[in-house]
């Protein structure tokens, strides 16, 4: 006879917790995601109106090639479910009277270099020469688990000791590259990507502006929330139940173990194994018994560092600027501008401005001859304690001030016909983000790994992790790697055949062919 198939609850429909079910489900088990919101994606989810539509969080792909295995572990095709495009150039940075156009033509990035910063062109090369083999050492360390301490022993993380660059911050790193102050923020903003400052993220995340510049980065046509769209037809596809606006109360643990979830309704759902991809923070203040917390009590957890947030604005337009794809003007004082943001201090007068302006190549975002505009200021998480509600309507006109002052987007008020806004408060008060931390838990080297909540979670049998607030940390590449991790865990607990880690030279030799490079 056959055996009845594991029951696995899935909590939070976000990529992480979407992959997994896809995954799991592949694998034959019964999994059902329950999701508190009336839509999937959590901070890939979108907002739609009036005929434009908005990503609410990440509006990039880099790593692909991590995605294209998903697809690939379900025995299909990425280019059957999603259409994504690789953008060159990749994005314009805007300096205070001086601009550069980032493009992953290397010998075209060199032009792009010596024609902004004369004499600076060599140290992309140096950069390349160095950073691949640091990119190639790390990169496996990010798929395995590090479920206990002996795990720091790893072949794979001896062997990239000697490319941590302890000690070093990324900025220290590209100083190395590069003399001038604007070039090396150029390969170092991308600590943004985990909500931290270059002089304070760690100099191993020199892989990102690697992979950046390496393997480049892609537009999801219709926006990245396609992704977890693409996930859960999938993951329907091989029997995987969903269900959204169904908040989960509590997961249910006894003796120890996690045994299914209660639900705001009253019901109560058993599961042979818990998937939990709600916030981290916020799973510990609301959804697990505070009771059964040994290690990870909210005492802790509260004490933590913690990753930037964001004021986000979003703006359906009755007109396509011609302006890039992806812009990033940086602060007059841009080092003063991050080290007021992890003090807590609210940097009103002088900011940063990340715009995507992505209705120039993709027009089904907004209604014929409109734009869907994404606007990002990064701000300070709520333990600064601003009142948002008091400040949040004169910080609106000071953004619009500094589009029409200081960017293409010179008359934006008057061709302004939709508008949503989501600021730090919202991001923990409405959409239930710890602290308001867009980028979760900070990625500094006492919470990274075995130190960072583990994808099989330690407090309770039978319950894992998956999102930014686990192992490998945030960020979509590797959020989609905690789902990979999690689901091979619970395979391998049932003794069940799974894929491991494909050796990254591979996914990319594939990724090259797929595109017909």
């Amino acid at each position: 006879m056959n055996q009845p198939k594991k029951k696995v609850i899935v909590v939070g429909a976000g990529p992480g917790g979407l992959a997994s079910a896809m995954l799991l489900a592949h694998k034959g088990f019964d999994v059902t995601v329950f999701e508190k919101m009336d839509r999937i994606g959590g901070r890939t989810s979108h907002i739609e109106k009036d005929g434009y539509h908005f990503d609410v969080g990440p509006t990039f792909l880099m790593m692909k090639y991590l995605l294209d295995e998903l697809f690939m572990i379900t025995g299909r095709k990425i280019s059957d479910y999603l259409d994504c495009r690789r953008l060159d150039p990749m994005y314009r940075l805007q300096f205070s009277g001086k601009s550069l156009m980032v493009t992953g033509d290397r010998e075209q990035m060199k032009k792009n270099i010596e024609e902004v910063f004369p004499g600076e062109g060599e140290g992309l090369d140096r950069f390349y020469i160095r950073e691949e083999p640091r990119f190639e050492r790390l990169y496996p360390c990010l798929q395995k688990e590090y479920g206990n301490l002996t795990s720091l022993l790893s072949t794979d993380l001896i062997k990239a000791a000697p490319h941590l660059s302890a000690h070093r911050s990324l900025y220290d790193v590209m100083s190395d590259y590069f003399k001038s102050e604007e070039l090396r923020l150029a390969f170092t903003f991308q600590s943004k990507y985990l909500g931290m400052s270059p002089w304070s993220c760690p100099g191993l995340f020199a892989m990102i502006p690697f992979t950046e510049h390496a393997h480049g980065i892609y537009h999801v046509m219709g926006g990245l929330t396609e992704i977890t769209q693409a996930f859960a037809r999938v993951a329907e596809e091989e029997g995987a139940k969903i269900h959204c606006s169904s908040p989960v109360k509590e997961i249910s643990v006894t003796d120890g173990a996690a045994r299914g979830v209660l639900l705001e309704d009253g019901r109560f759902i058993e599961a042979d194994d818990v998937v939990v991809n709600a916030d981290f923070g916020h799973a510990v203040e609301n959804l697990f018994p505070k009771e059964a917390m040994k290690k990870w009590t909210p005492q802790k957890v509260n004490k933590l560092d913690y990753s930037c947030s964001t004021y986000m604005m979003y703006l359906g337009l009755d007109k396509i600027y011609d302006a890039e794809h992806h812009v990033i003007f940086f602060a007059d004082e841009y080092k003063k501008n991050l080290e007021d943001i992890e003090k807590k201090v609210f940097p009103k007068d002088d900011f940063s401005v990340y715009v995507r302006n992505a209705s120039v190549m993709d027009k089904d975002i907004a209604p014929e001859g409109h734009s869907s505009l994404y606007i990002l200021v990064p701000m300070p998480n709520n333990d600064s304690g601003i009142d948002w509600d008091v400040e949040g309507p004169a910080f609106r006109e000071r953004v619009l001030d500094f589009l029409e002052e200081k960017t293409p987007y010179k008359d934006i008020r008057s061709h302004i016909k939709v508008e949503e806004i989501i600021h730090p408060g919202n991001w923990q008060h409405q959409r239930d983000v710890y602290k308001g931390a867009t980028f979760n838990m900070g990625h500094n080297i006492d919470q990274m790994l075995f130190f960072r909540p583990r994808n099989k979670f330690e407090e309770f049998k039978n319950c894992y992790l998956v999102g930014g607030g686990t192992h490998p940390g945030s960020g979509l590449p590797t959020i989609f790697e905690s789902a990979r991790i999690s689901s091979n865990l619970i395979s391998k607990k049932y003794s069940m055949p799974y894929e491991r880690a494909v050796p990254f030279r591979t996914l990319w030799q594939n990724a090259q062919v797929e595109e017909g490079l």
